[in-house]
Order: structure tokens, then sequence, then C-alpha cells
């Protein structure tokens, strides 16, 4: 029986490099041996063919969601070994309308996840939350343990990171996820050759410390390419720079969430 941690990753900002983390992070933990469930709650579904899947009809949470299946249902498999997935679909965009009918909607997707917490299969779930600040993304953030935040290298980013962190505050005060926490934020898209990507994670670091994760993930054509084949890029290219940052990503997340369980025991 494994402890699962779930970890949502966020930003409502779009284009900052949310989903390439989730699958690239889910693809290197399970290089480390880790069980990972990726729940794709993007109705874009990127990270769906992301990891090699064909967004297909009736396969989402939205069936769960509104009470038409049970959530082991709609648990796949992908091309990577440790690694399954909920894929995400064009109906998911419909969510956000069946959940507000529900009494408790801020306990959705945590009441949806017990029985897999329960099953304790899974070292880790990661979800790829839509680019918003609706209703489903704060579902999401209310049934996570953590939350890693990806952050783009530009100023406008930061203001982005003030409005997330706000929102988790909220949670936490208001008693909907009394736990949650900043598990990391990553630093992406990350350009060594300007002042401006070094001097906005020098500014990151100043206000959040040790919240920000030692890993930067840069540009990397390579991260670029691995999605029109379906796969992660550390499968895609293991030797890219991009592919060896992602799996010393993995390699901080880990040790730091298992530090975080730690403490909270």
């Amino acid at each position: 029986m494994k402890q699962t941690k779930v970890i949502a990753v966020a930003n409502q900002k779009g284009g900052v490099g949310k989903t390439t983390t989730v699958v690239n992070l889910a693809a290197a933990l399970a290089r480390m041996r880790k069980t990972v469930l990726v729940i794709d709650l993007d109705p874009q579904a990127n990270a769906t063919s992301g990891l090699g899947l064909r967004p297909t009809p009736g396969t989402s949470l939205y069936a769960a969601l509104t009470g038409q299946t049970f959530i082991g249902d709609v648990i796949q498999g992908t091309p990577l070994e440790n690694v399954n997935i909920i894929p995400s679909e064009l109906d998911l965009s419909g969510a956000e309308l069946e959940i507000a009918r529900q009494d408790d909607h801020l306990r959705v997707v945590r009441d949806l996840l017990e029985p897999v917490l329960t099953a304790g299969v899974y070292d880790f779930i990661l979800i790829d939350c839509p680019p918003s600040l609706g209703i489903l993304m704060t579902a999401s953030l209310a049934a996570a343990n953590g939350v890693v935040v990806a952050m783009q290298c530009e100023y406008y980013a930061m203001e982005g990171l003030q409005v997330i962190t706000d929102v988790i505050r909220r949670l936490r005060e208001n008693g909907a996820n009394p736990a949650i926490h900043v598990e990391g934020i990553l630093m992406t898209m990350y350009d060594g050759r300007t002042n401006l990507s070094e001097d906005v994670v020098q500014e990151v670091r100043k206000h959040f410390g040790k919240l920000v994760y030692k890993t930067v993930i840069p540009r990397n054509i390579r991260i670029s390419e691995a999605p029109s084949f379906g796969q992660p890029v550390v499968e895609y290219d293991p030797s890219s720079k991009g592919a060896q940052a992602y799996v010393a990503l993995a390699k901080e997340f880990a040790a730091r969430a298992a530090r975080n369980q730690q403490n909270q025991e």
C-alpha cells in the first residue's frame, strides 16, 4: 500500500510549460520506478496526446464527474511503464457547468479520487490543471496535497504567480483544503543567452526562496518536437538538455516530496 501524493501542476496562464512538465515529470519519475497517474483536466488534451494517446469521447474524467461511470473505468495505460492516465477530451469543457450544479463543488474531484487513494497503487497523482481560474481548477487544487507552479521566465509571469499563490492561500484559509501548500515553483523556458531569464529567476528566488526548484527547464528544440511524436522528451531524446533537466527535476521533486512527507508525520 503506497501513500499516494496528489500534486496539481497549475498556472492560470497558458503557454508556460505546465503540460510539458506534467508529461515529462511523470516519465522521469517512472524511470525512477515510481508509479504515476496523470489526470489530464485540460480540454485541449495535450497531456493525453503527449503520452501517446488519442483523445476519445467518453474516456475523460467528465464521465465520472457526471456519475456516468466509476473513476477506475477511465484510467488507461500508456506506452510508458509505471505511468497511467485519465485522458482528456473536448467534452471536459462542459465539466465546469456540471460541477457548479453540485452542492459542494470544491469537493468533487477530491471525492472522486478517494477510491484511487485508498487503493494505494500510485506514488504520485499529477493533475494537469486547465489554464484558467475556473471551478475545475479550484476543485483540482482543493483535492491536492501540494501544487507545483510552472512559471515562464518573463516578468509578466510574476504577476500570475501572485494570483495562483493567493488562490492557494484562500483555499487553505477558508477550510476547503487546510493542508494545501506550494510544493515548488518551477522556472521554465529559461534562455541562458539573455539577462532577462536570469533576472526573473533571481527575482523569484528572492521572494520565494527555497520554494523555487534549483532545476530550471531550458528552452530546447527537443522539448518542442517531442509532443508531435506522442512522447515525453525524456523518451524522445534522453540525451538532450531538455530531457536532462526534467530528469534532474524528477530527482529534486521526489526528494522534496519525501522530506515534506516526513515533516508532516
